[in-house]
């Protein structure tokens, strides 16, 4: 979530498109998500341009001799009238160009079908881009936090459970999975494709640019994937993902629990933040999924449709609801015995309840598992996330110094930071110990095994969390230690309490005889 400068600056584009008679949400939503992204091709194009430059190589250009005039810097130095033809130009102009990027028949090609000039006062398009021009976006994750901040402005941030994922936690659960060069990664949930985009960070961040070229066309074609059937989240994503260099991800316009969506055995790798507290029509329901839990209950159904999806040795890092961890009803019961006993359960990362605030307050965990089809879970890590480095209300204010955040959620995770530099934050910020710690469970002797049950992370055995009817909330297990309080004998308390009662009668007695 943006706050300060930033915010006030969106605000004021917000308010732009109201007075210039243009007051439908998601219009201006879509309307400003073309601008940047045109701002960016062309911010793209110069970075590549200097490079080629720098290197003495050739490279693809985004823009043609004769789409010059398409470019952002040329864009804003016309004059009004003109710019804006260029934009409601249904035939050479700037969106039948945004349309036809990508293969011709690529996904993005197809999603972006959809593109359309909405803005008909030459003088709010002027003005809006007057502002944009304005906005130091220079950096893709503040880029980032505008998207959700315009995102937020649809129906208050989420509708039928669905929150915008905050960028440090999808950075943590990146970190933690550590996508490779040879996964095919999925997000069943799409939205944004923040998960995406961060998964694709990171590749870009642990690979040289020979490794990389090597696998172009995976990159390009089949290493990401999801499911949306909001078309401006089809749009959005498709944009998102074209601008760090995916070019043909394979985003399918389906329910992603319905029967319209047939993939299974695909992906290597699932990261996610699936709707909470949604329902689907029973008779819309792939009817796989309802033999793994029977129920209508969307955080329940996407569980068992990541089973369904993952390759046998796949893994996922999801969010999910608390109810799913400790939910007595017997679809809850079924799909935490599904992944506990029948694949291999890892983690269970309980977050705290102001994650998503000021959208909500619901309390979530993150969890890790490994498809197998045959057991294998043996202890589960359970870790108490108390502090992810911001306050835990509506404000959401940053508790440490920002550099530091930035340079966790934003760089090499962890590693930006030194042991000592940890240790002093970590009563406010707990993402890098988290990964520092589940990284330790891949070892045979990892320290985790001593941890006390007193501690903010441990380990419970299998039998254990089967004889707790597979209730994986952390409550059950951690043990809390209780201060002992020494309270003073009654007789000393009542003596307290009658001279405070006679020093009183004497002050009262003064007051009356002034």
């Amino acid at each position: 979530m943006i706050t300060g400068e930033l915010k006030s600056q969106i605000d004021q584009i917000w308010n732009t498109f109201w007075t210039g008679g243009i007051s439908n949400t998601i219009t201006i939503v879509e309307q400003l998500t073309y601008l940047i992204f045109i701002k960016d091709l062309d911010e793209t194009e110069t970075r590549n341009e200097r490079m080629s430059k720098r290197l003495n190589k050739e490279f693809a250009p985004i823009f043609g001799a004769d789409q010059q005039d398409f470019r952002w810097k040329n864009l804003k130095e016309m004059d009004v009238n003109e710019r804006h033809n260029i934009f409601s130009n249904t035939v050479d102009g700037i969106f039948p160009f945004i349309r036809s990027l990508g293969s011709e028949k690529s996904l993005f090609s197809t999603y972006m079908k959809g593109a359309t000039f909405g803005i008909s006062k030459p003088v709010v398009l002027d003005q809006v881009m007057e502002k944009l021009e304005r906005l130091d976006m220079s950096n893709q994750d503040i880029k980032g936090d505008v998207y959700e901040y315009l995102l937020s402005k649809l129906e208050g941030g989420g509708t039928a459970g669905q929150f915008r994922t905050p960028r440090h936690i999808i950075k943590l659960m990146v970190e933690m999975m550590q996508p490779t060069l040879e996964d095919t990664i999925c997000d069943p949930a799409l939205g944004t494709a923040g998960f995406l985009v961060a998964a694709k960070e990171y590749i870009d961040k642990h690979h040289d640019v020979t490794e990389l070229d090597k696998h172009k066309d995976h990159i390009n074609k089949t290493m990401f994937s999801g499911s949306e059937f909001d078309a401006t989240m089809l749009r959005i994503a498709s944009m998102n993902l074209f601008l760090h260099g995916v070019e043909e991800p394979n985003i399918i316009d389906v329910d992603a629990v319905s029967k319209d969506n047939t993939v299974s055995d695909a992906y290597t790798l699932i990261l996610a933040n699936p709707p909470f507290k949604g329902t689907i029509d029973k008779e819309s329901i792939a009817p796989g999924l309802r033999n793994v839990t029977d129920t209508t209950k969307t955080e329940l159904l996407f569980l068992a449709l990541m089973l369904r999806q993952l390759k046998k040795g796949g893994r996922a890092a999801v969010i999910v609801p608390d109810g799913v961890l400790f939910g007595s009803g017997k679809a809850y019961k079924a799909i935490r015995e599904e992944i506990a006993a029948n694949h291999k359960l890892e983690a269970v990362i309980s977050l705290p309840s102001g994650i998503f605030k000021p959208y909500s307050g619901v309390s979530t965990a993150i969890i890790v598992f490994t498809k197998t089809d045959n057991g294998g879970t043996d202890n589960v890590w359970f870790y108490d996330m108390l502090a992810d480095g911001k306050s835990l209300d509506d404000k959401r204010n940053l508790l440490v110094d920002a550099d530091v955040f930035e340079a966790f959620s934003f760089g090499d995770g962890a590693t930006e930071l030194s042991d000592e530099l940890q240790k002093e934050l970590h009563d406010k910020f707990n993402l890098p110990d988290i990964i520092k710690r589940f990284a330790t469970l891949k070892n045979k002797n990892t320290p985790e095994a001593e941890r006390k049950r007193t501690e903010q992370s441990f380990l419970v055995p299998f039998k254990e969390i089967k004889a707790n009817d597979w209730d994986l909330s952390i409550n059950r297990y951690k043990e809390i230690v209780y201060e002992e309080v020494e309270y003073d004998a009654p007789e000393i308390i009542i003596a307290r309490i009658s001279k405070l009662t006679n020093k009183r009668n004497d002050l009262f007695e003064k007051l009356l005889n002034i």
